[in-house]
């Protein structure tokens, strides 16, 4: 989400005159887009504001400006609170309020005054967002997101998304689909749409009625030259039996879904306030391998949550050996101020905390190597949109979501290739394109 608003922001700044730069010395306005969801993303805002007031100083003695925006989850939590602490901030904006960079941007420069915008309605940010490209080229990336849902109403007492992005707010879906292929048109394959909680998708169709993540879908599939989709995150309470269906249905999306179930105690998820039991997880995951059998899940996992006991911690690690997870992220426990684990009396010892995680990581890496060494010999349709360090080398995601590091590429950048797979590491398989392969044989 924070990489698809950071590219609309540099989108609204292009009409005045700014385009990206690789380096902050060279710029005149920087802006952190941050997040809020973990203590360590928040000090790292500080860190970062601490170098760039450096950056800023250096630039004013040769006679330059540079203005400094935060914006994003930590802007919205802390507002006034960062000018505080760095008054050499010049302007603070929620994730729901950057449209107003630009208008933000000419006061400061007008005169000289601190810019603070927290408005908490997410509907004036994509009425203003504008249909361009911030590449210099025009063109758009063979990969691309599309916001299509922002906030959350579940409440999980150890999240912040609906204190800093607020309630559930969907799209229209005309805005969505007018958005999709303006991207195709400009050469743009795939497109993951992109959620807080995107499978509670209910947004207004073109006939009235609010439409599902579903349906959604199947009208995207219909779009010529789209021909991949994808979408985060999941929660697994709005994975209905139409969306389901839909894995099974439609060839254009992606056998990947990325579904966080937290932890597998029954205990943990009810404090948690999860609103489903391991049980109906793994349900929905029968439900989803009957319909689409090759589908491949990846999750998010808390460890040291309040209270959680060794037997917890087991209840997580059977859920993960019964799914056998192609990937997952994995995070000890972050107390986040306002939310209700973090006044939880029965907070874990970050050593044990720690461990845990190192348990878990392993289980999970252990089976994220196996699925990629089962690889070996498939073949699979790779989108190579990257180049490698090596000369020739193409990099890309297979399908299933697998980074795929492709030799003898060269001239393919941008295609979906079948690849043959020939090597599987932790993270990534490797493989030779299949035409290429077919060459050999015959030579």
């Amino acid at each position: 989400m924070n990489v698809y608003d950071s590219a609309r922001m540099a989108d609204l700044m292009v009409p005045f005159d700014y385009k990206l730069t690789d380096t902050s010395e060279d710029a005149d306005l920087v802006v952190l887009n941050t997040c809020h969801i973990r203590e360590k993303a928040e000090d790292k805002v500080y860190s970062d504001l601490g170098r760039l007031r450096k950056l800023r100083a250096q630039k004013e003695e040769s006679g330059g400006q540079m203005l400094i925006a935060v914006g994003g989850c930590v802007g919205q939590a802390e507002g006034e609170e960062i000018i505080k602490r760095a008054p050499y901030v010049d302007m603070v904006f929620g994730s729901q309020s950057y449209h107003n960079l630009p208008e933000m941007v000419a006061k400061t420069l007008r005169d000289g005054s601190k810019g603070i915008n927290l408005d908490f309605s997410p509907e004036p940010k994509f009425d203003f967002l504008l249909k361009q490209s911030s590449a210099e080229d025009g063109v758009f990336n063979k990969s691309e997101f599309i916001s299509i849902q922002e906030g959350c109403d579940k409440f999980c007492t150890f999240c912040v998304v609906p204190y800093t992005r607020g309630a559930e707010f969907s799209r229209g879906s005309d805005a969505i689909l007018a958005e999709a292929r303006n991207l195709v048109e400009r050469g743009t394959v795939e497109i993951t749409l992109l959620g807080q909680n995107v499978n509670a998708y209910h947004g207004v169709g073109s006939d009235g009625k609010d439409w599902s993540l579903a349906k959604l879908i199947r009208e995207l599939a219909k779009i010529e030259g789209l021909e991949r989709i994808r979408y985060m995150t999941s929660h697994p309470r709005d994975m209905d039996d139409e969306l389901i269906a839909t894995h099974g249905d439609i060839e254009k999306l992606m056998p990947l879904l990325h579904l966080p179930v937290q932890s597998g105690s029954d205990n943990i998820l009810a404090k948690m306030n999860r609103k489903h039991k391991a049980d109906y997880y793994l349900g929905l995951v029968d439900k989803l391998r009957k319909a689409r059998p090759d589908i491949t899940l990846s999750s998010d996992f808390i460890v040291g949550f309040p209270g959680e006991s060794e037997l917890d911690f087991t209840a997580t690690k059977k859920l993960v050996e019964t799914v056998g997870f192609s990937q997952a992220y994995t995070y000890t426990y972050s107390p986040r101020p306002g939310t209700p684990a973090a006044a939880n009396e029965n907070q874990i010892d970050e050593s044990v905390k720690n461990e845990r995680l190192t348990d878990l990581q392993g289980l999970i890496m252990r089976q994220q190597k196996a699925y990629n060494t089962a690889s070996i010999g498939k073949t699979v349709p790779v989108l190579l949109d990257r180049k490698g360090k090596l000369k020739g080398q193409l990099l890309g995601k297979s399908s299933y979501g697998q980074s795929v590091h492709v030799l003898d590429a060269e001239g393919c950048e941008g295609q979906i290739l079948d690849v043959v797979i020939t090597g599987a590491l932790q993270n990534s398989v490797s493989g030779v394109i299949q035409q290429s392969l077919e060459r050999k044989h015959v030579g």
